[in-house]
């Protein structure tokens, strides 16, 4: 395989301390990324707006109800984003913060990211049929996974708390026992 330019895979995770990314960094991927949600979000309303309006005479009343809801998620993740990764600047004009890292793994941003691509694609698929909407409800189903996974069945299936007191009385009881057997 290294004869092709191709290195064999190795399982072996990287050694030494992951680098961290610096303020500077964070604010140019934070704005590539915005970029990129951006121009996702237009290029599917426009393939939406130009196949609805302009290739059928009409534009049905529950196309209308989904395509303003579909604006409504994608006006509002858009928004979340931009204020996670607004940046701060000190009083000199030097950057202070570069706000919220985007691109972080299991992070906040992640999940809202794929609620734009899971709208995107509902949106342009749906135009081969309505149906596909219905995957749409794969984001709450989704939300209501990590709901219980993350706090309601740890809340809900915890261990009782295990009483001090009787801890004591059992040692207590066993003192007894061991002292009427000498």
């Amino acid at each position: 395989m290294e004869w092709l330019g191709i290195e064999p895979w190795s399982p072996s995770l990287p050694k030494g301390k992951q680098a961290t990314k610096g303020q500077k960094q964070i604010l140019q991927e934070n704005a590539e990324t915005l970029k990129f949600y951006r121009n996702m979000i237009i290029g599917s309303n426009s393939i939406y707006l130009f196949t609805n309006c302009l290739l059928r005479s009409t534009f049905p009343t529950g196309e209308l109800v989904l395509f303003i809801l579909a604006a409504a998620v994608f006006i509002g993740s858009y928004q979340f984003m931009s204020y996670m990764a607004k940046p701060t600047y000190g009083q000199s004009g030097a950057l202070v913060d570069g706000g919220v890292d985007l691109n972080l793994e299991a992070g906040i941003a992640e999940h809202v990211k794929d609620l734009v691509i899971l709208t995107s694609a509902c949106q342009v698929l749906s135009l081969a049929s309505l149906y596909v909407w219905l995957l749409w409800l794969l984001g709450p189903a989704r939300g209501f996974y990590l709901l219980w996974k993350n706090l309601l069945a740890p809340w809900i299936f915890q261990p009782a708390p295990e009483n001090q007191n009787e801890e004591k009385k059992q040692r207590k009881m066993e003192r007894r026992l061991a002292h009427a057997r000498h």
